[in-house]
Parts: structure tokens; C-alpha cells; sequence
């Protein structure tokens, strides 16, 4: 690290690069005077600025390893700068609270990836990526999908869409990231070349800088500054987990049904075991966190039989409660849950009905999710996973036990996380349990065990359908979110927005290379094809027996996944050669495997440009050399990929077979 200061002007290098400057023509920092105003619905939340003047600061003291900012109005700050975590970490300490704007800077023709989950691309150069958590899935793609057929559907851009796990990392092809400790609403202005410009509602409270050689140096950078715990238990490596819903005797049923046919089955994933809610847009859980008796009886007995048989039991939960139900009543009583600024339970609405959300700033209430809903009503049970759903939805006009809920907004999916976390860690059996949410913000990686890409919609567009799995998977990797899943096939169905065979078909080829092979049966289960159907389900199997077949090589992958390394890569990871990226949608699984899924409905051939190296197509034999464009046979099942010919494990992937 160095810092200079000279006078009024001041510069900041790391590695070789320079992090920062401030001069009086150029401020590193300004004081914005101005709000913002909050807007929601369904949990999708829009803000709208409302700036008014720029205050630049001035350089005005500071120390061997500080600087002092001033502005008018009395505004102060003090950056205290250190070497850390193999970077550098500047602590701000503000005089007030006041919106802020800060610059860094920036090469010229360089990308930008990160900023959590953002979903339509990878590189964010030349985009503002909104910093406020948000409910994903909005109403108006998919009317213009289905009840406006005959207009042509013209794909969102990247400003349209929101997300469920923004993060304040980003990271550059030029091989150095940028993260911030901030929890206010903010706004990366990524649209100029020379720089770099970060607003925030609240001045942060550090920034975290890394540079190295490579992208995996940088990586691992972040994760010592804010380490990914990301993990799957062995029995997860083992097959495909399949979703079933309707009850215990239908998930029985099928689970013998999908064994005696050959597929690989870790296991059964069954979100209705709390009971159904029928809704007007499909079959929704019941959000009451126990098993609905009349649905799933002898709970226990059954799961233990399957599982006797090699199939866990999975589940679900979120942190909120139908309203009128058993749970809700008794957390309502006990005042658990949040309220409005009336003093009455403040109702959220899920698509057509009313949930009342639990107070995790509440003791009394976190302590009754981690012992009752979690451990004694799933986990002492016998269930071996679940899924984390939700965490965006927290108003910002609520009164909490404790906390801003403006300020706790964007925090409370980490918060979340953190929850289930403890949960978990804190069983008997918590090596054997594992639990997968879909929101995150700053930190969630400390506690999520697997993120997954929540709610595409079940066709092959690039805006919400299958192919924008892979930029949202890239960015939450670049962002320290190392290990990420999807849904196979999707989730968002309605009206003649269904799954075909075709698209759950190139689904489970893609997710049969990834860290997590889980499919879902949509919203609408009985409209969409599932991996079951008879006509489905020997590809089915033969692709979960690859998946299981690649184990050893996905477990090293999760090793370095602890390190900060993503599962899942853009093509030009290892080489860093970030001029020679071809297209968002293909991945490196890992160092050695390669990935071309299949995009585009009707396709029978896949076009791809290899990695720099010597190639071997999975299945065939086919050797192949890097760096060319080449065109690829891709029948339905037979998933477009390559293995690197020197890697450790040829000999394992040349055994695998469909």
C-alpha cells in the first residue's frame, strides 16, 4: 500500500494500481443533500432519488495512514487506511449521517463483474447496478408472454431488472475488486471510462481493495476479507434431488418409480409438506413451518424408509406465516411479528393472500425459528434439507423490535441466512444437513450452505428464462458467492407459460454439470413436465448417473469453493484473458470441465469457442483444440461438454458415460 498526501491533493496505490485520488478539481468524496422515497409492492421495491446539490469535500489533514475530509456545514470524515486480508481496508469515520458519493478509479476498456446477482449479463461496464434488495419477478415479461402473444416479446435490458442478492463487490478484468461494508440503498454508476462513482443513503463504513495476478488471487483476497462458507453434505454429490409435492404417499410413489427406472436420487424435495395453498396463480405452500398431518402422516416413519432406500427428505421454509394459521396466531400472540406504525401485525401480500413476516431483531422470535420451526418441526424429524426461501420483502415503514427498517432492509436476508446457519450448525446431525436460500446481500456468504438462482421463468429467454442462470451465477461468484445452483426447468409459470419437454430436458443437461443437480416442479406442477413423466424420465436418469459419476471432481470443486473460488466460471477465468470471453452462456465447472449448454428451443447444434488448450468432449472421445470456433452435434440429453486432456481426473470423465 501506499498513501500520499501532498497539500490539498491525496492518491492511494495497491499492487500497483492506483485505488484512488483526490484533488480539488476531482473530490475523491462528496455530501449529497437530498432522500429518497420508497416504493413497494409484492416485494418488488422501486426508489426514487431525490437529489438535489453535490457538496464536495477537501482534503484537508490526515497522517502516515489517514486522511481528513471537510465540507461545509460542519462535514467530516476520517478515512483510516491498512493492509489487510491481502488488500487494503479503509475505515470511514463520519461526523453525521449524510447521502454519499464516492470516486475511484477506473481502466479504460476494462469490465466489471459482480454486484451480487445481476442476471442479464456479465459485464456491468457501462450499466448502474441499483444496490437495494428486491423481489425478482415482476408481473408485466410475463403478461407480455402469454396474454399479449400476438406482440412480439422484446427482452428486458439489464435496467429493468431487479434482484433478490445485490452485494457491493465488484470485481475487474484488470484483476482487482472493490467491495464495500455499507447497508443504505446505493447506486453504482459503472458508465465511465476513467472512473469508477459509488452513491450510497450513508456514508460506509469501510471499503475492502484487492489486486492480484490472477482472478483466483483476487478471490481469495475477498474471502479472507469475508469468507464463503459454502458446503453440500456427501449424500448430496450422490444423484439428482427430485421435487415432489401432493403428499407423502405420491412422493413415495414416485421415488420408487424414478428408482426402479434407473435414476441416481439423493433425494426428494417436497415444499408442501407444511400443506397447500391453492391461489389463482397456481399451488403455493401453506406457510405454517409443520408437517401438515393430513398431507404427510407418520412424518418421520416415511422419511426414515426412504432414506433406508438412499433418498433424503427435503423441505421448506421462509420467515413468514399465513395469516390465520396455527403458527401465525400463536407468533402473533406472543409478538413475534412485525408491525405497522399503528401498532397492528403488518401484512405482506404473496401473490393473492396475506403473511405475517417474524421479527429476526427479535430474540424471543429468532429463538423460536431456530429451536421450534427449524429443529424440532424439520431437522429432529429426519429432514436432511431445505430450502431458505425469501428475506426481501421487509418494509421500510415497519416498526421492528429493534433497528431502522430502512437501514435493516437490505441486511435482513444475511440476517436470515445467518439464522438458519446457526440452526443448523448447532444440530446433532448437522453434517448431514444442508439448506438453500435465494436472497443474500453483503455477508450471506458467512452463512448460506448454497445459493441458488431463484424464479426463472420455464422458456430459453436470456432476460428470465434458462440462460440467464449463467451471468447471474458468474456475478455472484465474482461477488464472493462461490457456490450457486438453479432450479432444473424453472419456476415461473402462467397461463401458456409452461415447460416443454425440450427446455427441461437442456436444464438438466446444463445442471447435471454443476454443484447442485435439484430440480422444481413450478407453480403450476401439473401443467409443466417434471423429471418423472414417462417420457422424461430415462434421460433423466441417465443424466443424474452423470452427475453422481462426477462426485470426486465436484467435491474439490466445493474445497475450493471454501477458498473464495467459484464452482461455476466464465470462460476466461483461469486464463484471465478477459478479450478472449466469447459468450455469457457457456462455464467452466471447476478448472478442468467445460460447459456449452443448449439455449435456443429447436437447436440440434451448439457453436462454442473452447478455452485456450486441449479439449476432450465428454461422451465421444472427440478431442478438440482451444480457441477455435466449432460446431457440435447437441440430440436432446446429450449435454454439450469438454474435459481438459491433462487433467488429473481424464481417467474419471473418460469412464463417464450416458
Amino acid at each position: 500500500m501506499r498513501l500520499t498526501r501532498n497539500g490539498d491533493r491525496a492518491e492511494l496505490w495497491f499492487g500497483g494500481r492506483k485505488v484512488m485520488e483526490h484533488t480539488p478539481q476531482h473530490p475523491f468524496i462528496f455530501a449529497v443533500e437530498g432522500s429518497f422515497a420508497y416504493r413497494s409492492s409484492h416485494g418488488n421495491f422501486k426508489i426514487a432519488e431525490k437529489l438535489k446539490r453535490r457538496i464536495p469535500f477537501a482534503l484537508t489533514g490526515g497522517g502516515d495512514d489517514s486522511l481528513v475530509f471537510t465540507a461545509e456545514g460542519g462535514r467530516r470524515v476520517e478515512v483510516r487506511f491498512s493492509e489487510a486480508f491481502g488488500g487494503v481496508e479503509a475505515r470511514f469515520t463520519p461526523n453525521g449521517e449524510f447521502i454519499t458519493e464516492l470516486h475511484f478509479a477506473a481502466v479504460k476498456g476494462e469490465g466489471i463483474f459482480g454486484g451480487g446477482e445481476q442476471y442479464r449479463q456479465l459485464d456491468m461496464k457501462g450499466e448502474r447496478i441499483v444496490n437495494f434488495v428486491s423481489e425478482h419477478i415482476v408481473v408485466p415479461p410475463i403478461v407480455r408472454k402469454t396474454l399479449l402473444r400476438f406482440l412480439p416479446y422484446k427482452e428486458k435490458p439489464h435496467s429493468y431488472i431487479e434482484t433478490y442478492s445485490p452485494m457491493t463487490t465488484y470485481t475487474s478484468s484488470e484483476k482487482y475488486a472493490l467491495r464495500f461494508d455499507v447497508s443504505a440503498y446505493g447506486v453504482a454508476d459503472l458508465t465511465r471510462d476513467e472512473e469508477s462513482v459509488f452513491l450510497f443513503g450513508e456514508c460506509p463504513r469501510s471499503f475492502f481493495y484487492a489486486a492480484g495476478k490472477s482472478f483466483a488471487e483476487v478471490a481469495r483476497a475477498l474471502n479472507a476479507h469475508t469468507p464463503c462458507r459454502a458446503y453440500l453434505p456427501d449424500w448430496a454429490h450422490d444423484g439428482m434431488i427430485v421435487a415432489v409435492q401432493g403428499g407423502m404417499e405420491r412422493v413415495t410413489e414416485k421415488a420408487l418409480e424414478m428408482l426402479d427406472r434407473g435414476v441416481k436420487l439423493a433425494g426428494v424435495w417436497s415444499q408442501d409438506w407444511s400443506g397447500r395453498k391453492v391461489t389463482a396463480v397456481g399451488k403455493q405452500v401453506y406457510w405454517n413451518w409443520e408437517a401438515d398431518e393430513s398431507y404427510y402422516p407418520d412424518f418421520e416413519k416415511n422419511i426414515a424408509a426412504l432414506k433406508e432406500k438412499g433418498v433424503h427428505f427435503l423441505a421448506y421454509i421462509n420467515p413468514y406465516l399465513v395469516k390465520g394459521g396455527r403458527l401465525y396466531n400463536e407468533c402473533a400472540e406472543k409478538g413475534m411479528l412485525i408491525r405497522d406504525r399503528k401498532g397492528e401485525i403488518y401484512h405482506v401480500k404473496s401473490t393473492t393472500f396475506d403473511a405475517g413476516m417474524l421479527d429476526l431483531t427479535y430474540p424471543a422470535a429468532v429463538e423460536f425459528i431456530k429451536e421450534v420451526l427449524i429443529k424440532r418441526n424439520m431437522l429432529d424429524r429426519g429432514v436432511d434439507g431445505y430450502m431458505a426461501d425469501f428475506g426481501e420483502y421487509l418494509p421500510v415503514d415497519c416498526v421492528l423490535h429493534d433497528g431502522d427498517p430502512a437501514a435493516m432492509h437490505n441486511e435482513w436476508p444475511t440476517l436470515w441466512a445467518k439464522i438458519n446457519r446457526e440452526a443448523v450448525d448447532s444440530h446433532p446431525r448437522a453434517e448431514e444437513i444442508f439448506f438453500f436460500t435465494r436472497s443474500g446481500y453483503n455477508g450471506a456468504q458467512r452463512y448460506t450452505t448454497m445459493m441458488w438462482n431463484g424464479d426463472q421463468h420455464v422458456d430459453f429467454s436470456a432476460d428470465y428464462g434458462m440462460p440467464c442462470v449463467m451471468p447471474a451465477t458468474f456475478n455472484l461468484g465474482f461477488s464472493g458467492m462461490a457456490a450457486v445452483h438453479s432450479d432444473v426447468g424453472g419456476f415461473i409459470s402462467f397461463a401458456s407459460l409452461a415447460r416443454s419437454r425440450e427446455l427441461l430436458i437442456r436444464w438438466t443437461e446444463m445442471n447435471a454439470f454443476s454443484p447442485l443437480m435439484r430440480s422444481h416442479e413450478t407453480i403450476r406442477p401439473d401443467v409443466n413436465v417434471q423429471p418423472y413423466n414417462e417420457d422424461v424420465v430415462d434421460v433423466t436418469a441417465s443424466l443424474s448417473r452423470v452427475h453422481a459419476a462426477l462426485k470426486p471432481y465436484l467435491v474439490q470443486c466445493m474445497k475450493e469453493a471454501e477458498e473464495g473460488i467459484p464452482v461455476m466460471r466464465p470462460d476466461f477465468y483461469e486464463s484471465g484473458d478477459f478479450a478472449s470471453h466469447s459468450e455469457d452462456h457457456v462455464y467452466l465447472l471447476g478448472r478442468d470441465v467445460f460447459v456449452a449448454p443448449v439455449i435456443a428451443a429447436g437447436a440440434t447444434e451448439r457453436e462454442v469457442t473452447l478455452p485456450q488448450g486441449e479439449w476432450v468432449k465428454f461422451f465421444d472421445g472427440t478431442e478438440c483444440v482451444g480457441g477455435k470456433r466449432l460446431r457440435f452435434s447437441a440430440p436432446l440429453g446429450k449435454p454439450v461438454a469438454f474435459y481438459r486432456k491433462d487433467s488429473a481426473f481424464a481417467p474419471l470423465f473418460a469412464g463417464i458415460a450416458l
